[in-house]
């Protein structure tokens, strides 16, 4: 950890795992933190636990936690209690029936697993193309149109209807 981390204290987090984050570079090559990192490393994977710290970020103190994963610790920064907005109005007002959330569990079930590594960031790709376009003094394409609205739960019984054919029942 650097000088400015100060690590506070453990929290028990079972089952909760990062699927995305950023990592750091290592900051020090000094054999002397090897041990300490690789003890803390260990001791929170096999407890199960996350550790709580400070870091400053851009001149900014933030909270964060330290996670480990793969044999490295990963920080993943919160937002302070002030930071946090009330949502409002933004939850859905439209409640949800037994039958719909029964069909949409199904739908999940029988949906195929994703492979991350096939993913790929659409909107880096188009701003690349952009930029590249603009540094070849290229003619820029119009921005597509947009599809029309999609009728979510006659979409979601297609789905259902198409992936128990698929599966032979």
């Amino acid at each position: 950890m650097r000088p400015g981390t100060s690590f506070r204290y453990s929290v028990s987090c079972p089952g909760r795992t990062s699927t995305r984050s950023r990592t750091a570079g290592r900051t020090t090559s000094a054999p002397a933190a090897d041990r300490p990192c690789a003890l803390l490393v260990e001791a929170l994977a096999r407890t199960g636990q996350v550790g709580v710290c400070k870091v400053s970020v851009r001149s900014r103190e933030r909270i964060a936690l330290l996670r480990p994963r793969h044999g490295i610790l990963i920080l993943q920064t919160l937002l302070w209690q002030d930071e946090l907005r009330d949502p409002g109005d933004l939850a859905p007002c439209t409640p949800v029936t037994d039958r719909e959330l029964e069909r949409a569990e199904v739908l999940m079930r029988e949906l195929p697993s994703v492979e991350v590594d096939q993913l790929r960031d659409e909107y880096r790709h188009a701003l690349e193309q952009l930029v590249a376009a603009k540094g070849s003094r290229g003619q820029l394409a119009a921005p597509p149109e947009p599809g029309p609205a999609v009728a979510l739960m006659a979409a979601l019984q297609e789905s259902v209807r198409a992936a128990r054919a698929h599966q032979g029942g």
